[in-house]
């Protein structure tokens, strides 16, 4: 008897992420033209980088407290004061029935600390589809149900949508803006729409915001609570009293180029954040300290230039495509999240396979999905190789 049996029921249920199946299929295509991965092309700043190697010179490469560097905490609760209006206490930690904060192991790290404190097995978590690649691994990995929100034609998940999607056993929506994988951004309204319903129905709202700083000039279309001269990205935070029942995440990784630093932080309610901290101490124990010394340094450097570069790219992109197919306006992030051509009369994978026989490698709907109908391609790629990619998909959907 083969020792694979004692695999536990978990392991199991939890399915493998097909972005990295096809990231993986690459090493089999010569030259590819990869449009898989959300890895941004640009270097990491020098003075992040600096920041960085100094720490690590300066021996400040132990454990920090399991919610975050001091100096990073500090710096964080006077961006959310600033942009949120809500006032967090020394370390992070608020006050009782406030706000709290935590730095945490990427995003992915709060959003698995955040299910792991909310979701007991057979309780619901609203999730949008399409979906980022983790959201239904939150609820394999608690023994919950995740419920897809259907957000087609337009992508956008709203109030109405998520309403009569609500039962005695939802304990959490989650909600993605600008969103991965289709960039686009929910406005003001929505999101304070979202903010309202979760709090009167008694379920909290989780907002995915590590795009947050990575939206498109058309989008930023609310201003910070203590900064009203500065349009930012919508968000259900930004909604007086945000805190008392919605977590937001947010990331550095994506908006400064150093994905692989796993940084990111929470800020949420006070008895939701104490908790994910202790979650923290045994899963992750701490965020890696002489980087997370390095963030404060990001949060100084204006990124406005590369934004409005990835901008140029979007509005390539989506006019190439338009040509051909039907793709949503993304508002930010850096994805395009195009339909097949009905006239193929072929699914997304299928195309997929035909984009890659030309060397292009896309990933299909159904990797966000319960439908196989559009193919995600990242635009964070150089701009020639982006255009020779770009001309292959649009040949392919001509049905040439």
């Amino acid at each position: 008897m083969g020792l694979e049996r004692l695999l536990s029921a978990r392991a199991g249920a939890i399915q493998e992420s097909v972005i990295r199946r096809v990231f993986e299929e690459a090493r089999g295509v010569a030259n590819p033209i990869n449009l898989t991965l959300g890895q941004p092309d640009f270097a990491v700043p020098e003075a992040v980088k600096r920041a960085a190697i100094e720490a690590i010179r300066e021996d400040r490469n132990g454990y920090a407290s399991n919610r975050g560097l001091d100096s990073l905490l500090d710096r964080l609760c006077g961006l959310i004061e600033v942009d949120l209006g809500w006032r967090i206490g020394n370390g992070g930690a608020g006050s009782p029935g406030g706000a709290g904060l935590m730095v945490t192991s990427g995003t992915s790290g709060a959003l698995v600390c955040a299910a792991m404190c909310l979701l007991d097995p057979g309780d619901e978590i609203i999730i949008p589809d399409p979906y980022f690649v983790l959201y239904p691994r939150l609820a394999e990995m608690t023994g919950a149900r995740a419920v897809p929100c259907d957000t087609y034609p337009d992508f956008r998940m709203t109030a109405a949508r998520v309403e009569r999607l609500i039962t005695p056993r939802t304990k959490a929506v989650v909600v993605c803006s600008p969103s991965n994988p289709c960039g686009v951004v929910n406005s003001e309204r929505e999101v304070a729409d979202l903010r309202e319903l979760c709090a009167r129905r008694g379920v909290v709202l989780i907002s995915d915001e590590i795009y947050d700083e990575f939206t498109f000039e058309e989008s930023r279309t609310s201003r910070r609570a203590g900064d009203p001269g500065r349009a930012c990205c919508p968000s259900p935070g930004r909604v007086p009293g945000g805190f008392e029942s919605c977590l937001v995440v947010r990331g550095f990784g994506k908006t400064y180029g150093f994905t692989g630093w796993r940084l990111g932080y929470a800020a949420g309610p006070k008895w939701l954040i104490d908790q994910m901290v202790k979650v923290q101490q045994h899963l992750y124990i701490c965020a890696p300290t002489p980087l997370q010394a390095a963030a404060s340094a990001a949060l100084d450097v204006d990124m406005g230039p590369i934004i409005a570069r990835y901008q140029q790219r979007r509005d390539v992109v989506v006019a190439r495509l338009r040509e051909v197919t039907e793709v949503p306006m993304p508002g930010g992030a850096f994805y395009a999240f195009a339909k097949v051509p009905e006239h193929l009369a072929m699914s997304a994978s299928q195309f997929k396979d035909a984009a890659k026989a030309r060397s292009v490698l896309v990933v299909p709907g159904m990797a966000f999905s319960a439908r196989d109908t559009h193919v995600r391609l990242s635009y964070a790629i150089a701009e020639p190789v982006l255009e020779r990619g770009l001309a292959i998909l649009c040949e392919l959907m001509r049905g040439r």
